[in-house]
């Protein structure tokens, strides 16, 4: 990579950039210093919260049973606490700053600020991790009231959520900054566009999180008599699963920006996409309410609402996403030369890339796993069947870590070139390394929801319950299959770990990255295309794309079969009069 520094003066302030000789991106340092420290950070935790959840899956594998019950709750509430937030959160400031500054060509905003945002991220990160580890706030990811957690607990995740908030609104100052400077023409590019959608949802999720906190904070300190149950389940959900909407919007941004970056993708119509980020920010987090579907207190319309004809709008923009991510990839590759059959430009994409398979696994275990069980859950009739058993962490580790954090590793293995200067070390070992974490967490998904749907309980230390008077008897297929998913989790973990010490290692020992090897630590890529395809508007300008056509028929056959399965499952515990 080019070292050579620039001073440049936009708005009466200095700014230190340098050119990135492969992309042609003007790389703001301050930006580019803290996507580091925001991606470093977010390894890290990945790597406690993955160790963490394998405990849990070793304990769930009645053969194995690994802690006893009182480590168990204590280990899955700091897992919860850290790959479902803090990982994929921190992670999410690094995409910001990426798609904004670095993208867009400009300086960040205030990055004095951004500092003090991820001060407080990691204190309060740290903070709330010690105090479950000590032992005492064992309440889970979910922390219901009226169990109650030391004040430390809340106290921290309220420092992070607002180290977070200070990310989101550098992240929208940046955008103007842009904006006022002119450093791109037209609407910004639909990779900024995504990455502006999930922080919108961001705003709305940690203002959630903060407005409930504070009083359960003050609660827990004595300040205050009395919480709500059914309030506070309502707000926390509000920031509890809106999470995952900003996840969703940021994955799909990497979805849409992996594919421009190695091959020159473009949209096949930046109207449509860009239809569908919004329809997200209408609609997905109202996808919260299948969380409240048996509460007493909130009433049936708002219920059938929620998990019925607004819940459609959201699932239509991610079915929009499905196909134009495929079809913009084959338009690209056929463009690009690969134009012999329906599957060719498939066959010949650049699958030894880690960033390319890691996205297209990510890509198609989310819609398969994560998206058809998503919908099935947002339905309230059959959600009253499944919502209290496994099925539900098992639809989750379909779009949590099958899609989010498959999506945000591929992404790292360009950030490292690209933002770290340095060279993947070990590529064999990179090349296989999607390959074993996608298949390990598709098989956690699957044998988690297929123990679901036989009624194993969620969130429970011992299925045999062998220490309690009256048990359930479930079938041994149950059991098998809670073996199956510890196994899942060992394969999961060894992709995970590979990962974690790659691109660790990389960041240390990897060879430098100047213009003379760049695009061999990138990949094959259109380098003339490339910092059009990812920092303008534009449309692919196709709909040849029988091979994607094909896809999106198997996508949708499998949906309705498996939705009607599960009406079936219903239909058995219908008792007719």
């Amino acid at each position: 990579m080019n070292t050579a520094v620039e001073i440049g003066i936009i708005g009466g302030i200095a700014a230190k950039f340098r050119t990135c000789p492969a992309t042609g991106l003007k790389i703001d340092i301050a930006a580019q210093n803290l996507i580091k420290a925001n991606a470093v950070a977010a390894i890290v935790f990945l790597a406690v919260g993955g160790v963490l959840g394998l405990l849990v899956a070793l304990t769930r594998w009645p053969a194995v049973h690994l802690l006893d019950a009182d480590m168990f709750y204590l280990v899955l509430t700091a897992h919860g606490l850290d790959v479902l937030l803090v990982w994929i959160i921190f992670f999410e400031m690094a995409v910001l700053y990426f798609c904004s500054a670095i993208l867009l060509n400009c300086r960040i905003a205030a990055p004095k600020v951004a500092w003090l945002g991820f001060a407080m991220m990691l204190s309060g990160a740290i903070l709330t991790n010690v105090t479950v580890l000590m032992g005492e706030s064992s309440v889970m990811f979910t922390s219901y009231v009226p169990m109650q957690a030391d004040p430390n607990f809340y106290l921290g995740l309220i420092l992070f959520a607002v180290g977070a908030l200070l990310g989101c609104f550098v992240f929208l100052g940046t955008l103007v900054i842009a904006k006022e400077e002119k450093t791109y023409e037209g609407s910004i590019p639909l990779v900024s566009f995504g990455a502006l959608t999930a922080c919108i949802i961001a705003v709305f999720t940690l203002a959630s999180g903060a407005i409930i906190l504070i009083p359960t904070w003050l609660w827990s300190l004595g300040y205050i008599s009395h919480i709500d149950t059914v309030m506070y389940k309502l707000i926390w959900w509000a920031m509890g699963h809106s999470s995952q909407q900003i996840n969703m919007a940021a994955q799909v941004a990497i979805w849409y920006a992996i594919p421009a970056i190695l091959l020159g993708s473009k949209p096949l119509s930046e109207k449509v996409s860009r239809s569908a980020f919004l329809m997200y920010i209408f609609f997905l987090q109202l996808a919260s309410a299948h969380h409240l579907l048996v509460e007493p207190g909130i009433s049936s319309e708002w219920k059938v609402f929620n998990t019925s004809y607004a819940i459609y709008l959201a699932v239509l923009g991610s079915m929009i996403h499905g196909m134009s991510i495929p079809g913009s990839i084959e338009a690209a590759q056929r463009r690009n030369g690969y134009t012999n059959g329906v599957f060719e430009w498939l066959r010949r994409a650049p699958w030894g890339n880690p960033a390319f398979s890691g996205m297209f696994l990510s890509l198609v275990l989310f819609g398969f796993l994560g998206g058809i069980s998503g919908v099935v859950l947002g339905t309230e009739q059959i959600n009253i069947m499944l919502h209290n058993t496994i099925y539900v962490p098992g639809h989750f580790h379909a779009t949590v870590v099958a899609g989010t954090t498959l999506a945000f590793m591929a992404l790292t293995y360009l950030l490292v070139p690209l933002i770290f200067q340095r060279e993947i070390i070990w590529p064999r070992l990179a090349k296989w390394q999607p390959y074993l974490f996608g298949i390990g967490v598709a098989g956690i998904s699957l044998f988690m929801m297929g123990a679901g749907t036989l009624g194993v309980a969620r969130r429970h230390w011992d299925i045999t319950f062998s220490d309690a008077t009256l048990s359930f008897d479930y079938p041994p297929v149950a059991f098998l299959l809670l073996g199956l998913n510890g196994m899942s989790a060992i394969l999961a973990a060894v992709g995970g770990g590979l990962f974690v010490i790659i691109i660790v290692a990389s960041i240390i020992w990897g060879k430098k990255v100047d213009a003379s090897n760049i695009i061999a630590a990138l990949g094959p890529m259109p380098q003339k295309r490339v910092s059009d395809a990812v920092t303008s508007y534009g449309s692919a300008g196709t709909f040849h794309l029988p091979g994607t056509y094909i896809l999106v028929g198997i996508f949708f056959t499998a949906f309705v079969l498996y939705y009607f399965v599960n009406w079936k499952y219903l239909s058995e515990l219908w008792i007719l009069g």
